[in-house]
């Protein structure tokens, strides 16, 4: 599997490109502006799927023009469907930012997958930032979005948040994983589970 990461947007987010190095099609990751940094990264590789984290304003900035450029369908969790195409619905309004999505062309559930030529990557729901928050794994890495960064974890002060089902989330999806899987989350630096477990307050102690 390979994985890159563009730093994109105001605030800085992660948008990941995964790949098989075989000559699959791409999974794009929170593509959270300038569908052209993205393009020109993919180099021309197909994409199967363009898939959302969860539905804030600057994971999705670039996705309208990312679709219209690929072709690809946009995925995203059930639960934040429906407020990706405005700007009160994704958050921005509330700062100055109209990004927006159009519609999806398929919602997520927890435990799909999501396939790109030689890999898979498997839908974990964590709601909390978020209703509709969610993860992928696949080959031991962990792409958190916003629910786990290094340290710690998204805010849930927005509407929609919920800080005990975001630690409910952490402690029944993410605690259970191994401490060798590699998490690479929506801003900020890589992490792993294991370093988690040792010094994120928001892991569940023993």
């Amino acid at each position: 599997m390979r994985i890159r990461r563009l730093s994109l947007g105001p605030l800085e987010t992660n948008c990941w490109l995964v790949d098989d190095e075989a000559g699959g099609p791409a999974i794009v990751i929170d593509p959270a502006d300038s569908a052209r940094k993205v393009l020109d990264a993919l180099d021309g590789l197909p994409v199967a799927a363009i898939v959302l984290t969860h539905g804030h304003f600057d994971h999705l900035g670039g996705a309208g023009d990312l679709v219209e450029a690929t072709g690809a369908p946009l995925l995203v969790h059930e639960a934040d469907a429906e407020g990706i195409t405005s700007a009160h619905g994704t958050g921005g309004a509330l700062f100055g930012f109209d990004h927006t999505a159009p519609p999806a062309d398929r919602t997520l559930a927890h435990g799909e997958t999501i396939a790109a030529g030689e890999i898979e990557l498997t839908v974990v729901h964590t709601p909390g930032h978020t209703p509709g928050c969610i993860c992928f794994l696949g080959g031991g890495h962990l792409f958190s979005g916003d629910t786990l960064f290094a340290g710690s974890v998204g805010r849930t002060d927005f509407p929609g948040g919920d800080s005990r089902a975001l630690k409910d989330s952490i402690a029944r999806r993410l605690a259970p994983l191994a401490d060798e899987t590699v998490v690479h989350p929506g801003h900020g630096p890589d992490t792993t589970i294991g370093r988690e477990r040792r010094i994120n307050p928001f892991f569940p102690r023993a």
